[in-house]
């Protein structure tokens, strides 16, 4: 039967009774974690991009089955979300309900892809016996002080209407419904991801990563090394006091102090409390306008160079820890507050920010830096240089400058080194319903109380109002929210937010191992064993986020004792990203989309999953090619035919390795080769077409007199087993055909053998004066007198030295004979 559809449906049928893809951990010795980055259970079928993750990641993972590794491959879904919860606005479909149906169409598409994974290690973070360790996360962290509430300026998209972290903001936009985010102030739930700032940049570099991941989120922690200064605030002619009723400090965090003399004005984030409490009353109206129309700014608008300055003064004066001077203070949204300190002292003569924004303002511009070497220095001048101006610091350089400085203010508590980061906490508050159920109480004697671990999880309701209106769903279920204190035992209000989807994913890897526990989240001991992830794949617009957090989640983990190991994933590698045949991001509205199914049904999976991997660079995608689609099709075919005919030929007979027999042989050990070292490194385009030289080889050989049948068995057998991890339905047909009871997955990856890439003659070039006249066959390894002789006795020769003198022979060995005449 040629390979078809049915073909795919038999071998899925026989892996499934078999337990092929199941994990063996009593050979945990050999294993090897490999795992796809979970996806999201949409309701359409797999597009090309679940095809070009999984199937190809599946390959590899075949292939390192084959080479004797006992391989973990599980597979689940990232359930939760906001997808579901606005398809149910939009056509009345609970959540639940469209998700769980979603979830079987998918595990039965992946099924059918022919995927080596381990069914038996499922999980959905919708259902309640795996959101409930999510709860119990939230709770290891919580005690630890690792979570906490703050009243904090958040990113609000008015459309989805939930709060969104700084990673889900793109150009100013929700990731989700492309609307304008917005700013405003609301109580959230943070996770406490700065106390692991430093060791998040240390790791870095022990990690097999891209390079260009590592660089994201070495950029995103962005450590800065500077000091801490402070200034003094007074308003109306008095200091301004805090609300403890104490002077109030003005905190900036600068990496260069040695400008501190040239400072001409303050500024502070619009959005925190400290400009509130900094405004006058005569400036009140203004300042509060000003408020208003910040906060319809994302943070990537207000931070943008090439924005115009705005800003409004607060009528308040900071006090110069150095001069006393008085300067003044202003609100001006290219400061954030959560950024630092929120506050900035302004060196408008060294700073092209500071300049712009005094220039429109009309604020003093002073320096206080030069030149050293006496080139330019035009305003504003950013260099490091000698300071003037500058009191009893004029004339220092400006490293020694920012040492003295800092011991004249530190004695003083008004300066010390500081290292910044601008990294910030995680924001995993969401006023939404689908999601993680935060496990706290809130009681009016008590105040926050977390649920006991025995009372987890705490489920979501199921009759639950969907209106958008900006309030979480669950605050309006009375049923859901009511509850008693754990402490008191009176009256008290569960926590109406859910959490970040991004906490589901940041410890799934562990769940996955020990997926049936009811009793812990993991069993340490599994998790030390399987853990970290051996092999981890996925797209690269999750460096900054799931990626991050995954690594805090796992060192917090480690520091409480859970596990013992410092990083979730060993080893990553991103997939490229597929376009249509137009070169544009594949979109309905363009026409360009490709229906994976379409292609499926005409040529079987097989052949879609050999044109993903023959068709592009895995790490860098590209167009889609029809052609290629029909190339690899015709290719399939061949060796189907080929394979037919090994199938005559009995197994384990001899040949002798007569010349013809020594160039197949060369054939097949280079494509073995070549093979394994490009599939290792996902280079899968060139490893395909090793496998298409093997099979033209072996063409040519078959048509040869000299032909053995049973060197021709044993190199199509090997091809075989090179085309199984890319072809697995169709190699395991023909595997059978060719006599074999067992899967082609319990066979040894072929080896290559470097004594039949030694070959017993090489071609080189002749060239005379540098032009290639013809090539030659000789013997491998000979010396500059054998090919000398060899070439001048060669009938070819004498014809291009005819008339001509001999200058110099020239001989690069097992290259090239450059014969030099005049």
């Amino acid at each position: 039967m040629a390979y078809s559809v049915d073909i795919d449906r038999k071998w899925q049928q026989k892996w499934e009774e078999s337990g092929l893809n199941r994990f063996h951990p009593e050979h945990v010795d050999r294993k090897l974690y490999v795992l796809e980055m979970f996806s999201y259970p949409s309701g359409a079928n797999l597009h090309v991009g679940h095809w070009y993750n999984y199937a190809l990641s599946d390959s590899w993972a075949r292939m390192k089955r084959m080479q004797g590794y006992e391989v973990f491959q599980p597979m689940g879904f990232d359930a939760f979300g906001l997808p579901a919860e606005n398809y149910a606005i939009k056509t009345g479909i609970h959540p639940q309900d469209s998700t769980l149906a979603n979830i079987k169409t998918m595990e039965k598409q992946l099924r059918e892809m022919g995927g080596m994974f381990d069914w038996d290690h499922e999980l959905a973070t919708c259902l309640p016996d795996y959101y409930r360790w999510n709860q119990w996360l939230f709770l290891q962290l919580y005690q630890k002080g690792l979570a906490y509430r703050k009243n904090a300026p958040v990113n609000w998209c008015p459309r989805c209407n939930t709060v969104l972290a700084n990673e889900q903001v793109v150009d100013g936009a929700c990731e989700r419904c492309e609307t304008e985010v917005a700013r405003k102030n609301l109580t959230q739930w943070f996770f406490k991801i700065t106390d692991y700032a430093q060791e998040l940049l240390d790791k870095l570099p022990e990690l097999d990563w891209p390079d260009k991941t590592k660089k994201i989120q070495t950029n995103w922690i962005g450590r800065s090394e500077g000091a801490e200064l402070v200034f003094g605030a007074e308003k109306d002619g008095r200091p301004v006091l805090g609300p403890d009723g104490q002077a109030l400090s003005l905190t900036v965090f600068t990496t260069r102090t040695d400008t501190l003399m040239g400072v001409t004005y303050v500024v502070v984030a619009p959005e925190s409390e400290l400009c509130d409490l900094l405004t006058t009353e005569a400036c009140r109206t203004e300042v509060t306008a000003y408020q208003e129309q910040t906060g319809k700014a994302s943070e990537i608008e207000r931070l943008s160079t090439v924005r115009e300055k705005t800003g409004v003064f607060t009528g308040s004066y900071a006090i110069h820890p150095v001069s006393g001077d008085r300067v003044p203070i202003w609100a001006a949204d290219y400061v954030l507050a959560g950024y630092g300190t929120g506050v900035v002292m302004a060196v408008p003569g060294h700073d092209e920010r500071d300049f712009a924004f005094a220039e429109r303002f009309g604020l003093p511009i002073k320096r206080v830096i030069r030149a050293a070497d006496g080139s330019p220095d035009e305003l504003p001048f950013t260099a490091m240089g000698v300071l003037t101006d500058s009191g009893a610091y004029t004339g220092l350089t400006s490293g020694d400058a920012i040492a003295a400085i800092l011991a004249d203010l530190g004695p003083q508590g008004k300066g010390q080194l500081k290292v910044n980061y601008r990294l910030r906490d995680w924001l995993v508050s969401r006023q939404r319903y689908w999601g993680t159920p935060i496990p706290v109480v809130h009681c009016s004697a008590c105040g926050v109380v977390a649920v006991p671990e025995d009372q987890l999880p705490v489920e979501l309701p199921y009759d639950v109002a969907f209106t958008p209106d900006g309030e979480s769903p669950l605050k309006k279920n009375r049923r859901f929210m009511e509850t008693t204190c754990p402490t008191c035992g009176g009256p008290a209000l569960r926590d109406p937010d859910t959490l970040d989807t991004f906490v589901c994913s940041s410890w799934y890897q562990f769940r996955y191992v020990d997926n049936k526990n009811s009793q812990a989240p993991f069993s340490r001991e599994k998790v030390n064993r399987m853990c970290p992830v051996d092999k981890y794949i996925g797209g690269a617009e999750h460096a900054a986020m799931h990626l991050l957090y995954a690594r805090f989640v796992t060192k917090a983990l480690r520091d409480m004792g859970y596990l013992d190991f410092d990083e979730p994933f060993s080893s990553l590698v991103h997939q490229g990203t597929i376009l249509g045949a137009d070169g544009q991001k594949m979109s309905k509205s363009r026409g360009n989309t490709i229906s994976p199914d379409d292609y499926i049904l005409r040529h079987g999976s097989d052949v879609f999953r050999m044109y993903l991997g023959f068709g592009f660079a895995y790490t860098e995608g590209g167009p889609w090619n029809d052609d290629g689609v029909k190339a690899i099709a015709k290719f399939v075919g061949r060796v189907e035919r080929l394979g037919d005919d090994a199938a005559s030929i009995a197994p384990g007979g001899s040949w002798q390795k007569d010349s013809p027999a020594r160039e197949l042989l060369y054939a097949r050990h280079y494509a073995i080769r070549a093979v394994t070292q490009d599939a290792e490194r996902f280079q899968f385009n060139t490893s395909i077409s090793r496998m298409m030289e093997l099979l033209n080889a072996l063409g040519q050989y078959q048509g040869m007199a000299a032909m053995q049948p049973a060197l021709l068995r044993e190199t199509i057998e090997d091809l075989v087993r090179l085309m199984a991890p890319f072809a697995p339905h169709f190699c395991e047909e023909q595997w059978e055909k060719l006599g074999f009871a067992a899967s082609i997955f319990n066979e040894r990856w072929p080896v290559s053998d470097p004594a039949a890439l030694v070959r017993d003659t090489v071609e080189i070039a002749i060239q005379v004066n540098g032009s290639i006249r013809y090539r030659l066959d000789i013997p491998s390894g000979s010396d500059r007198a054998a090919v000398e002789t060899l070439v001048m006795a060669e009938p070819r020769t004498s014809p291009l030295l005819e008339g001509k003198k001999l200058l110099k022979f020239i001989y690069v060995p097992n290259r090239l004979v450059n014969l030099v005449v005049r």
